[in-house]
């Protein structure tokens, strides 16, 4: 009887695909995985990651960290990972590897090819991740969104989608701090307007000033939430026909500016709004104190666009007293290195500001020879974060709140598309293989997937937010203007 109970439990094992694997022989023949998850370290709250392989016939996986072990057979060549198996078996490992053999059925043994690790990070990231959505070209306005992820499930949920607003165009959201109650995003062509989200309370702003070229883009939150610095850009986009680059986006003129949350009041000094300079991409340092951003030289675009070369540059900033610097700090110095600077992005810890670099240009989504590289504050030591690189561009990254992870976009799948990628970044500041976003059957998801990812943040908890309250006050509420304050 004992014994029937037993074969009738192991059937449905089998039919479930979790019957128990005993391997029987390894060898040190290496398996291709897709994606590339070997030698990665991962967050304790990541979902499983997912792979597969192009292993002909019967294939199985063992997962396991010495004490306990998970079996996973291959479903259509794609390994499964159980999810409560997993969460349990990273509960149990943080700081520690584990280890994956996938293996193959031969003559009714299990036979094994070289082992690899992933290394369980003992810091979580944040449970969230908000990105955008939208047609790769962005020539296509029509269908693209905000989405938030659940990074400990393969959970999407929509943040706001266009379709609810005409179509129009969703861009430049940000988040202060990761915290979901406090966000904003800006909306063009129809139903134009910044919408922010402040403390649970929403408001539509209209801020383009007639002392400023454009609405508030590219914004920054300081730590506080009393203040917003941005640019006001005049931009282009153009197609490049040969050359490495497909598209390009550019300036023809920029300034920095500073919006007064509270007073509902923009404002700059001689720094950052200067009819000689080009300013953009501010960001504030975690104390609040130190305004970081973008400088070059004047330009005229396209014709000089290979000596459109940024400079990272800091100004003091008295919250108090809303005054600015009397003098600007060059970080780093495009004009003596050759390369110009993206996206600066300050660990919250105040030590480190992670950039692209790249031959010209700010907007690096799509230079091909963009890489991140960190500025250690300390010691003004700048060095390639070489593990999270590839050969194609790095872009849009935003740190956790614990200093211990960056997301960004890159390109390195298909050459078209940005996907999500995550690195782990050490005490020492160097940067760990960094691996692609998970999903249940990522292969096909990222295959079947024609949208771009873009801006990815990560968000304390989950955005709350009514996609229809947030159409409403777009579509029937007149903008709150704001002034500039001279």
């Amino acid at each position: 009887m004992k014994k029937g109970l037993y074969l009738i439990v192991l059937l449905l094992l089998c039919a479930c695909g979790e019957a128990e694997i005993q391997i029987t022989k390894t060898t040190q023949e290496e398996v291709t995985i897709a994606p590339d998850y070997k030698d990665v370290t991962i967050p304790m709250n990541i979902a499983p990651l997912n792979f597969q392989t192009d292993l002909e016939g019967k294939t199985g996986l063992v997962i396991s960290d010495g004490k306990t072990s998970i079996s996973v057979h291959a479903k259509d060549g794609v390994f499964h990972i159980p999810m409560q198996s997993w969460k349990e078996l990273l509960a149990q490992n943080a700081g520690k590897d584990i280890t994956f053999t996938v293996c193959q059925e031969k003559n009714g043994q299990w036979e094994g090819f070289k082992p690899f690790q992933m290394h369980v990070a003992p810091e979580e990231a944040d449970p969230y991740l908000a990105y955008r959505l939208l047609i790769s070209c962005y020539g296509q306005w029509n269908e693209m969104g905000i989405y938030q992820r659940d990074i400990s499930t393969y959970e999407q949920s929509p943040i706001f989608e266009n379709k609810n607003t005409d179509h129009n165009c969703l861009n430049c959201h940000t988040f202060n701090a990761r915290d979901p109650k406090t966000m904003l995003f800006h909306m063009r062509a129809k139903n134009a307007g910044t919408f922010m989200l402040k403390d649970g309370q929403m408001e539509k702003l209209d801020t383009k000033t007639d002392s400023t070229m454009s609405a508030l883009v590219y914004p920054y939150w300081h730590p506080t939430g009393d203040y917003i610095a941005a640019s006001t850009n005049i931009t282009v986009q153009t197609w490049f026909f040969n050359h490495p680059n497909t598209l390009e986006v550019f300036d023809t003129n920029s300034d920095v500016v500073l919006y007064d949350v509270n007073k509902h009041e923009i404002f700059s000094n001689q720094f950052l709004k200067n009819d000689s300079v080009m300013e953009s991409f501010p960001t504030f340092s975690p104390d609040g104190k130190s305004l970081y951003y973008l400088s070059t030289p004047m330009r005229k675009m396209p014709e000089d666009f290979k000596n459109w070369k940024f400079s990272l540059c800091r100004i003091d900033f008295d919250p108090a007293t809303r005054k600015l610097g009397e003098k600007v700090d060059t970080i780093y110095n495009a004009n003596t290195t050759g390369k110009s600077v993206s996206f600066p992005k300050i660990s919250p810890d105040g030590k480190l500001i992670v950039f692209g670099l790249q031959e010209f240009g700010n907007f690096s989504a799509w230079h091909k020879d963009c890489d991140l590289y960190a500025y250690r504050i300390a010691d003004g030591k700048i060095y390639p974060l070489t593990e999270a690189n590839s050969d194609e561009s790095e872009s849009y990254h935003s740190w956790s709140s614990n200093n211990r992870w960056m997301v960004f976009s890159s390109r390195r799948e298909d050459g078209l598309n940005t996907r999500l990628y995550m690195t782990y970044i050490d005490k020492d500041g160097k940067a760990h293989k960094a691996f692609l976003l998970p999903q249940d059957d990522p292969v096909k998801y990222y295959a079947e997937l024609m949208e771009a990812y873009n801006l990815p943040e990560f968000v304390s908890g989950k955005v709350e937010l009514s996609q229809y309250e947030v159409a409403s006050l777009m579509k029937n509420t007149e903008a709150k203007k704001v002034t500039y304050s001279k």
